[in-house]
């Protein structure tokens, strides 16, 4: 008879931990003041000292902090620690307390991605009290789910203070694979100001939906392209560069020709291609075509375009140092790509070589009732508990 399995155990400091963050409610329109504090409070508990950058408001920081042992560059173990909105989800349980439910952790950021932030905090002491040959760099972000914003201003920072590491693991969830390569992502609002006039009088309006409707229709043409002429990576998914419009917004009535029109859109591009070609290609467009017919009826009315966020894609390669020494602690051979983007693309443009491999997997993030395994949270445990050995006798 089959007996069922028991799901593995994973360590009691894990679990409190995981617990422990995924309390602090901080979805990125929020502070996430409260969980670095926190942080920062318990590794100084380790004798650990923290590095804080602020935004520019100062409600939300980034926080860096180092085992400094050996006298070579050492890993960083970065991780986000704001969330996605629970709103309008439907969860079965309090999105911001940990549940455990046979096998599976259930709560707001369990997936994405507080139990990696969890296992490497539990790993902190230990590091510590080690005899390492090179240093262990711990980085928790703010603002990675709206353009990996923190990461920018932390990775500024390193930089003004000479402090270089040697690579990155970014603990997004991959289900403990290596994953050496993630598409980039630009993201744009562009904004349509036209003319109002009664809709008896039309032809006397400029109607910004209409226009922008032909915009979006340009940018859907030019997916069409990528997706029938670009050279494949079959690596991704998705194995060529996409664009997409996501939101809309225009218009006060329907007997009024619409005055303004807001849309955003986006593309994720493949390592290789060329962001600032396709935005170009889109400006001509409304500014070449589309802008001359809106001022032939008022020069007044026009088009504008803003950058939202600015990702860029990262391309690490499998005969890389950091990529063997990830397929080593996770025991997995295999180096995948994914088309979601991370701080890993700002690493290595920061001269820094990354790679993702965390707990969980990307189908469960940003879900209503959000969750992540023990199985998973136990392998990262061992791959923690590798990357110490190693470091010791490195």
């Amino acid at each position: 008879m089959n007996q069922t399995a028991m799901p593995p155990a994973i360590k009691p400091e894990t679990y409190a931990l995981i617990e422990r963050l995924i309390g602090f409610d901080t979805t990125s329109r929020g502070s996430n003041l409260g969980l670095i504090e926190w942080a920062r409070d318990y590794l100084k508990d380790i004798g650990l000292e923290s590095r804080l950058t602020y935004d520019a408001a100062g409600n939300k920081a980034n926080l860096f902090a180092t085992v400094e042992k050996g006298n070579k560059p050492g890993i960083v173990l970065s991780g986000h620690t704001d969330v996605v909105p629970v709103d309008g989800q439907k969860w079965s349980s309090d999105p911001f307390k940990a549940s455990l439910r046979g096998d599976r952790i259930y709560g707001r950021g369990a997936c994405d991605m507080k139990s990696y932030l969890a296992v490497i905090l539990a790993m902190a002491p230990r590091f510590a009290a080690a005899n390492l040959k090179s240093p262990v760099h711990f980085a928790l972000s703010y603002d990675e789910e709206v353009g990996c914003v923190g990461a920018r201003g932390l990775l500024a920072d390193l930089a003004r203070n000479n402090i270089r590491p040697a690579g990155a693991v970014i603990g997004e969830p991959t289900s403990m694979q290596p994953v050496i390569a993630h598409k980039g992502k630009r993201s744009y609002q562009c904004c349509v100001s036209g003319k109002e006039a009664h809709s008896a009088l039309t032809p006397q309006g400029v109607n910004a939906i209409e226009f922008a409707a032909r915009i979006i229709s340009y940018i859907r043409h030019m997916a069409e392209r990528m997706q029938a002429c670009e050279p494949r990576d079959y690596g991704f998914d998705v194995p060529f560069t996409t664009l997409q419009t996501g939101v809309i917004s225009g218009g006060t009535a329907g007997n009024i020709v619409p005055r303004e029109c807001v849309f955003q859109f986006e593309f994720r591009y493949l390592p290789g291609a060329d962001p600032d070609a396709l935005e170009r290609e889109i400006k001509d467009y409304a500014e070449r075509v589309i802008l001359p017919e809106m001022h032939r009826t008022d020069p007044g009315t026009g088009i504008s375009f803003e950058t939202r966020a600015e990702i860029p894609g990262l391309n690490t390669t499998e005969e890389e140092e950091l990529t063997r020494l990830a397929q080593a602690l996770s025991r997995n051979k295999s180096a995948s790509k994914v088309a979601y983007a991370t701080e890993g693309g700002l690493f290595q443009q920061a001269g820094i070589p990354a790679i993702i491999c965390g707990p969980g997997s990307i189908e469960q993030a940003h879900k209503p009732d959000e969750y992540v395994t023990l199985e998973q949270v136990a392998l990262c445990e061992s791959f923690m508990e590798r990357l110490l050995e190693q470091m010791c006798a490195g």
